[in-house]
């Protein structure tokens, strides 16, 4: 099909001499940058005299219509070399055509742009515009036209089943953006320079498909090459340059920051993740939209707390799946983000944010329940958004203490834990860590009292909860209720030590089936989590902190579990547990060491030290190397100096710093 339309325009070049063609008085990058600067730019040059004579006198043959209409087909094709292919023919033809005629081929053109047409007929249209514009066929005068169409090709973007067309659009529409800054003098860009700047940006920052932020990188870098009238164009090409944007995360979480911090570009960039950004099929995309309108508030608060914030929050209890799960967690980001500045000028969010913003971040978790929108498929995603939005909620110090919130809160929490096991098996782990972070910031701010104690009544029922949760017939269950011991904060763990510590050391030695292995693994953790939490002291409560009394027990439920062997069908999974003892021996170690070393025997370092030199020697490398790892930092640890290692300085002359 391509070979055919090569032959064509062949011929056709015979037929029709070239008539017309917008050209730039310079070619030179130094011309231009100079001309910029001092505002003297050449007009473009008019045609003579005797081309318009020409023009007018010469008849164009009628297949020149069917040509025409053929590769305006091909525009449309599936195939994308076909569509490549009539572009090309469609610039060459073009440009041996008279004025009146070319411009009629252009509007043909600008059809395929409409949103009743398919991708295919976007991508072929873009290339079109971009060669005609590459061999200056695209007049001036067409730019109003043109540029807004650029602008929404550059954000095209359509889900099909469980992906998206549209990079090729959004890819050809830099390209156009490219001819453009080779093709106009720079006062005929003038106009439009703010609006295809901020879009190349957008494109170069936030767009899904790496391919796409390098070419619009690329086509940012020609016009402040070639244009010079991009605001702050060198300075941003030297933080989103070619490589730069090649990294997604660094592109929404940094760089983002630093172009955001040119007023000219914030609120286009802020608009951008609210329109397409927050509502995207992607759920990573969602997410880190969230997190850049986090570090995107500095560069604009009062915009965020009074225009983007209530948008946010009427898409948060919308009918969208996906917009409602990323508004979620923009409403979560952007409230914290204001608590962060508020501390700077002493102002809480509530005196940044509206009443009516504040009722509607209490209300979400009410509409989603009463709505039933935690079950199924859309369960899976509001969960993990309103864990995300209790904790930063809880960490931005909102005045709901003492509201019948907090008491829903706990029970959705709770609720979550014990449904995981309903949960598919790609997000339990992200959900798992929701929740913890959520309760922990839960408890932290809203659980304690004046007198720095934990209410009674709400330390009973949470412990003993999570405590009975231990002994669950559901795995995820187990799991969830040791990591929800191991992030209790001291004043709700003092007074309940022995307990925790009993119900997590049952657990973890007495023997269990091969299928409670993550369990054991969560409640490990968990251990080392408690005792770092309470601390050590010589002379306490074994009751409240951890002491010669108790640390025996903990030191003998680690070192048995850095023996566990457990395989079943996936093979050797004690591995987990024997790396998660390994890790918690450390933080303890390290942690009875800077305190009170005293109370650590000698049976017990040995122990320990032979069972990492064990544990390096085991045949799974990643094992081997997180024994190493530990091995090393205990023995060359001297603030503080881990006490009665055996044969220390035959050790030290081994291995040493």
């Amino acid at each position: 099909m391509s070979k055919h339309y090569e032959h064509i325009i062949q011929c056709f070049k015979y037929l029709c001499p070239m008539f017309f063609r917008y050209q730039r008085g310079s070619r030179s990058l130094a011309a231009n940058l100079s001309m910029s600067q001092t505002a003297v730019t050449a007009d473009a040059v008019t045609p003579h005299a005797d081309t318009r004579e020409q023009e007018e006198d010469f008849d164009i043959p009628e297949e020149v219509e069917t040509v025409i209409e053929h590769l305006l087909v091909g525009l449309k094709d599936k195939e994308t070399v076909v569509r490549w292919s009539a572009a090309k023919g469609i610039g060459r033809v073009t440009g041996r055509l008279p004025k009146e005629l070319a411009d009629e081929v252009v509007g043909s053109l600008l059809d395929c742009l409409s949103f009743q047409e398919t991708d295919n007929a976007w991508h072929g249209g873009c290339l079109a515009l971009a060669e005609l514009g590459r061999r200056g066929l695209l007049l001036p005068s067409r730019l109003t036209d043109v540029v807004p169409l650029i602008i929404k090709s550059l954000i095209y973007d359509e889900k099909r089943g469980a992906c998206s067309v549209g990079s090729t659009v959004r890819d050809a529409a830099c390209y156009v953006c490219w001819s453009f800054a080779r093709a106009y003098e720079p006062t005929e860009l003038q106009p439009f320079v703010t609006q295809i700047a901020s879009a190349l940006l957008i494109t170069a920052v936030f767009d899904r498909n790496v391919n796409c932020r390098r070419a619009a990188s690329a086509a940012f870098q020609e016009n402040v090459g070639r244009q010079g009238t991009f605001p702050h164009g060198i300075d941003i090409l030297t933080a989103a340059d070619y490589y730069a944007v090649g990294n997604l995360n660094s592109c929404y979480l940094n760089i983002s920051v630093y172009i955001a911090s040119f007023p000219e570009y914030t609120n286009a960039m802020i608009d951008h993740l609210i329109a397409m950004k927050i509502n995207h099929w992607d759920s990573v995309i969602r997410e880190l939209a969230s997190k850049a309108l986090h570090h995107l508030t500095p560069q604009a608060p009062d915009y965020m707390a009074t225009t983007v914030l209530p948008k946010l929050l009427t898409m948060a209890v919308g009918i969208d799946l996906h917009g409602r799960h990323g508004a979620i967690l923009a409403c979560a980001e952007v409230t914290h983000a204001l608590y962060k500045l508020g501390l700077q000028t002493n102002r809480t969010v509530v005196d940044m944010i509206s009443s009516e913003c504040v009722d509607a971040l209490k209300n979400i978790h009410q509409n989603l329940h009463n709505r039933k929108q935690y079950r199924g498929f859309g369960g899976e995603l509001m969960r993990p958004a309103v864990c995300s939005l209790i904790e930063k909620l809880s960490l931005s110090k909102m005045p709901f203490k003492n509201d019948p919130l907090i008491a829903e809160w706990q029970q959705f929490i709770d609720d979550t834990i014990r449904t995981l096991h309903l949960v598919s098996s790609g997000v339990k782990d992200s959900m798992m860590d929701a929740v913890i972070a959520a309760l922990s910031a839960l408890c932290e701010e809203y659980y304690q009292t004046q007198s720095g104690q934990a209410d009674p009544q709400i330390q009973d029922a949470l412990v003993s909860r999570y405590v009975d949760g231990l002994k669950s017939p559901q795995i995820l269950m187990r799991c969830g209720s040791a990591l929800a011991l191991g992030c209790l904060p001291r004043f709700i763990i003092s007074g309940k030590l022995e307990q925790i510590l009993e119900g997590l050391q049952q657990m973890c030695t007495v023997t269990q089936e091969a299928s409670f292995t993550e369990a054991r693994r969560d409640a490990v953790k968990a251990i080392s989590q408690v005792c770092v939490t309470v601390g050590v002291c010589v002379q306490g409560s074994p009751d409240s902190a951890l002491c010669g009394e108790n640390v025996a027990g903990v030191y003998d439920t680690l070192l048995k579990n850095i023996n566990d062997y457990t395989t079943d069908s996936r093979g050797d999974i004690g591995a987990w547990v024997r790396e998660a003892a390994m890790t918690s021996l450390m933080d303890v170690t390290l942690l009875v060491a800077s305190t009170a070393p005293e109370i650590l025997s000698s049976d017990q370092m040995r122990c320990m030290m032979c069972g990492l030199a064990k544990q390096a020697a085991e045949k799974i490398d990643r094992s081997r190397a997180h024994a190493g790892n530990i091995f090393l930092r205990l023995l060359h640890s001297t603030e503080p100096a881990v006490p009665h290692i055996p044969h220390r300085e035959e050790v030290l002359a081994i291995f040493p710093v």
